[in-house]
C-alpha cells in the first residue's frame, strides 16, 4: 500500500509533463488520446488567452503564430512559483528576461512595459500627501511608490506601430509610469537624467533636492552645480504631480 501514493505521484508527473510538451513527451500508457487531447487544448488555450490579454502589443509584434509558439515554449519549460493568476504576467516577464534568445530583440522590454501598467493598477500603496508650497531643493524627499521611472534600450511605447524601429536607437528611452489619485495609470517621456534622478530618490530617500542634483551631476561627469537650475524646475514639476514629496510633511 505504501507504494500507491508514489505510483500515483509518478503518474501525475508523467501526465502533466505530456500536457506541457505533447510533441516531445509521450502520454502515459493506457490513456485514451482523444481525452488527453481535450486536456491539452484546455490548459494551453487558457494560458494563451490569459497572456494574450495581458500582452496585446507583444502579440502584434510577433504575429499570432509566433506568439503561440513562444507561449508553447513557456508552457513547456517554465515552472510557476505562484498559484495566483495575478502573478502570471510577472513570471512570464521574468522568464523572457532570462532567455538567451527571443524571436524579437525588444520582446523582453516590451513585455515589461506592458506588465507595468497592470502591476501599478494592482499595487497596494497610497499616493503621497499633497505637499503644498515647499521648496524641494531644501527638504528631505521621497518618491511615491506609485511612480516608477524606467529606462529601456528600445522605444517600447512605439513598438507594434507601423513606424516602430527595427534596430535599437543609440539613445535609451526614459519613461515615467505613475498611478494618479483618480486610479488611472499614465505614461510620460523622461530624459535619461531625469530617470536617474527619480531612481536615486527612490533608492536613497531622505536627502534634499540639491544633494540629489549635485550627486547626479558628479556621477555623470558634470560640474557639481551644472544641474541646479534645470533640476530645480524639474523637481518642482515632480512635486506638483505627486511623483515626489517631503518625507515629513510640513505642518
Amino acid at each position: 500500500m505504501a507504494e500507491a501514493p508514489e505510483r500515483l505521484r509518478a503518474q501525475q508527473h508523467a501526465f502533466t509533463a505530456h500536457l506541457r510538451d505533447p510533441d516531445t513527451v509521450a502520454a502515459p500508457a493506457g490513456m485514451e488520446p482523444r481525452r488527453v487531447a481535450v486536456y491539452q487544448r484546455l490548459l494551453f488555450n487558457n494560458l494563451l488567452g490569459l497572456l494574450s490579454n495581458g500582452f496585446p502589443v507583444c502579440v502584434r509584434l510577433l504575429g499570432e503564430p509566433g506568439w503561440s509558439a513562444l507561449v508553447r515554449s513557456y508552457f513547456a519549460t517554465h515552472r510557476c512559483r505562484s498559484p495566483l493568476f495575478t502573478e502570471l504576467a510577472a513570471e512570464f516577464v521574468q522568464w523572457l528576461q532570462a532567455q538567451p534568445q527571443l524571436p524579437h530583440p525588444a520582446l523582453a522590454e516590451l513585455a515589461h512595459y506592458e506588465w507595468v501598467e497592470t502591476a501599478l493598477y494592482q499595487l497596494q500603496a497610497e499616493p503621497l500627501p499633497v505637499a503644498g508650497a515647499i521648496d524641494p531643493r531644501v527638504v528631505a524627499l521621497q518618491r511615491s511608490p506609485l511612480a516608477w521611472p524606467l529606462l529601456y534600450q528600445w522605444p517600447v511605447h512605439r513598438l507594434g506601430a507601423d513606424d516602430a524601429p527595427r534596430t535599437a536607437p543609440a539613445d535609451p528611452t526614459g519613461l515615467l509610469v505613475r498611478r494618479d489619485a483618480d486610479g488611472e495609470v499614465r505614461f510620460a517621456s523622461l530624459s535619461p537624467l531625469a530617470v536617474h534622478l527619480l531612481a536615486r530618490i527612490g533608492e536613497q530617500p531622505g536627502a534634499d533636492g540639491n544633494t540629489y542634483l549635485r550627486q547626479l551631476a558628479l556621477a555623470h561627469g558634470l560640474e557639481e552645480h551644472a544641474l541646479d537650475e534645470a533640476g530645480a524646475a524639474l523637481l518642482q514639476q515632480f512635486l506638483q504631480a505627486g511623483v515626489i514629496g517631503p518625507i515629513t510633511p510640513p505642518p
